[in-house]
C-alpha cells in the first residue's frame, strides 16, 4: 500500500474479542509469534500464525508503539495486518500495580503447582509481564530528560 510520498506502508487492524483497538497505517509491524517474534515490513510475503502471549510492536516513523496481547492469530496480505486475539491492551489502559499483583500471584501459584496447574500459571506470568513491559516502556519513552 504506497503512502502519500510513494514510500510503501502497512495497514494494521487488531480485533480483541470484545473491541477493535487499532486501525492504523505504519511501517513495521512485529507480533510474538508462537515460534519467536515475526518481523512484518511492506510488501510481507502473504503469512498465517498463531500469536503467544506477548507484546506487539507498530512503528510509525521512528515512534514505536506498543501493545500487550494474549494469544490469537495473525493474518498478512497485501500489506494488511491483520491481529485477531482474545485481549489486548493499550499502555493507558494497565493498570501496572495490579499487572505486579497479578505477576506475584502467579509466581507463587507456580512455585506450588503440579503439571496441570503450571500451564495455567505460566500463562498469567507471562500475560502480567507483558502488560508491565508494555507500561514501562511507554513511561520510560514519555518520560523528558532533564535540560
Amino acid at each position: 500500500m504506497a503512502d502519500e510520498a510513494g514510500g510503501f506502508r502497512l495497514h494494521l487492524i487488531l480485533v480483541a474479542h470484545d473491541r477493535q483497538l487499532l486501525d492504523v497505517e505504519c511501517d513495521e509491524v512485529q507480533v510474538p509469534g508462537s515460534e519467536g517474534v515475526i518481523g512484518i515490513l511492506p510488501g510481507h510475503t502473504p503469512l498465517i500464525a498463531t500469536l503467544k502471549v506477548g507484546e506487539v510492536m507498530y512503528r510509525q516513523g521512528k515512534i514505536e508503539h506498543f501493545l500487550a496481547l494474549s494469544e490469537g492469530f495473525v493474518e498478512v496480505a497485501d500489506d494488511v495486518v491483520t491481529v485477531l486475539t482474545e485481549s489486548a491492551e493499550l499502555p493507558e489502559e494497565i493498570d501496572v500495580e495490579a499487572a505486579r499483583r497479578e505477576a506475584r500471584e502467579a509466581e507463587e501459584e507456580l512455585m506450588a503447582a503440579t503439571d496441570a496447574d503450571w500451564v495455567k500459571a505460566q500463562t498469567r506470568l507471562e500475560k502480567a509481564a507483558a502488560r508491565i513491559n508494555v507500561a514501562e516502556r511507554v513511561r520510560l519513552r514519555d518520560v523528558k530528560p532533564r535540560e
